[in-house]
């Protein structure tokens, strides 16, 4: 009875392990799911948001504009050097008059050892380009973190391509089966009536074909399903053997949404813009580099024979002027360089602007053109089922010829298959819209 027990306690915990497993290989999600988890894994919105930490340290260095700095060193010395062996002793404050300042004890002083224990405040007073260089840090904290707003709308924009196409793919392979499964049963009534001899061998040939044709489309929409399955898994950062089984559908509007100013909401444009400030404030770094610089500084000494101690003991006060006059051209040449770098970020921002506005455009074509397409191949399909179904019940009465059959089919399944890619094209028009209008 306790073999029994435990067996069955192993099965029981074997399934269970088996249930958990199949649950993790198999992910039910929907767009809004995706989208958690590529805001959550990917890593390229990772780096982006390195990158604003980056320009938020800058601010933090900034701050040396007007904070000071404080320095402490330890430096130690042994020397025989008549002029520095009086100056150490005294520094140490242990100068004897009476034989250090002898003749013979001056010229040949025995080794001495010092530690000079230092510590060093400056405060800058005036320094305008450090100044301008906190400015320039916060404008490049803001275009940074446009530039990251940016990336989690590419990204979305990336993941909802990837989605609608996992679907899209998946309708076709299931359009396929479909007309798999009916050509199967035209090909079943194809072989009967050759034995019988209502049909000829080329006949019955025909349908055996375009079977072979259908599982060859199988194949090759089962491959681009897998594809689409590995973009998506990739940019979700799943495991290479999770299976993404989406529940949206491909939705498509019954209006479009009105054209607005594309450059309203575009992080990247605003990006660009702060970028400008960027620039500008570089400009004015570089000429800031010609005017002088003022510093205050209080420095306290330390000197005695042992490490870190504090016998001999003196100060100093004062104030730094640097002004650099001429350096060869090359503060000129700074800000020359940064005006032409200026105009290039003013030209770029005007191009983006301009190609933001015709992207913007191009993708409510596209929306509008795809939802056209969906009523037209939608009224296609309709027909083309409803001539399937009269030729087929003709062709199993004998009334209607293989070749008739065939085109019917043909002209259904592309009917299917039509509609899934317009109804792919308006989800991504819409997306590319949103992206593109900044919304």
């Amino acid at each position: 009875m306790m073999k029994v027990t435990r067996r069955a306690l192993a099965l029981i915990a074997a399934g269970l392990a088996f249930s958990v497993n199949a649950q993790a290989a198999a992910m039910r999600l929907s767009l809004d799911d995706a989208l958690r988890l590529a805001h959550d894994r990917n890593t390229s919105l990772k780096a982006a948001k390195a990158r604003v930490d980056q320009a938020d340290a800058m601010i933090v260095q900034s701050r040396q504009a007007y904070l000071p700095k404080v320095q402490l060193s330890e430096t130690f010395t042994h020397t025989n050097d008549p002029g520095a062996n009086l100056v150490f002793k005294l520094q140490q404050e242990i100068a004897n008059p009476q034989t250090d300042f002898d003749p013979q004890a001056l010229n040949h002083p025995p080794a001495i050892t010092d530690f000079h224990t230092s510590l060093q405040v400056t405060q800058p007073l005036i320094n305008v380009d450090a100044m301008i260089g906190r400015s320039l840090a916060t404008s490049s904290k803001r275009a940074q973190s446009f530039m990251s707003d940016r990336a989690v709308e590419t990204i979305d924009l990336n993941v909802k391509k990837a989605y609608y196409g996992l679907i899209t793919a998946r309708k076709n392979v299931a359009s396929i089966e479909q007309s798999i499964t009916i050509m199967q049963g035209y090909g079943a009534e194809a072989a009967k009536a050759f034995k019988v001899g209502l049909l000829t061998k080329s006949d019955k040939l025909s349908t055996e074909v375009r079977l072979a044709e259908l599982r060859e489309q199988k194949l090759m929409m089962q491959n681009e399903m897998k594809n689409a399955e590995d973009a998506l898994r990739t940019m979700l950062r799943l495991q290479a053997d999770d299976t993404i089984v989406p529940t949206g559908e491909l939705v498509v509007d019954g209006a479009s949404p009105a054209a607005k100013d594309a450059t309203a909401g575009r992080s990247d444009l605003k990006a660009l813009e702060a970028f400008k400030e960027v620039t500008g404030y570089q400009h004015d770094m570089a000429k800031a580099q010609s005017l002088p610089r003022l510093n205050a500084f209080a420095q306290q000494n330390w000197h005695d024979a042992s490490l870190l101690g504090t016998e001999g003991s003196s100060w100093v006060v004062g104030l730094n002027m640097q002004w650099n006059i001429f350096d060869g051209m090359a503060t000129r040449g700074k800000v020359q360089e940064a005006k032409a770098r200026q105009l290039e970020a003013s030209y770029n921002y005007e191009a983006a602007r301009e190609m933001s506005v015709m992207e913007a455009n191009k993708a409510q074509r596209a929306m509008q053109t795809a939802r056209q397409r969906v009523e037209v191949s939608r009224k296609s399909l309709d027909e083309a089922r409803v001539s399937l179904d009269f030729i087929g019940e003709q062709f199993r009465t004998g009334m209607a010829m293989t070749l008739e059959l065939l085109m019917r089919e043909q002209a259904f399944t592309w009917a299917k298959l039509r509609i899934n890619q317009a109804k792919y094209d308006y989800c991504v028009a819409k997306s590319e819209f949103e992206y593109y209008g900044g919304r």
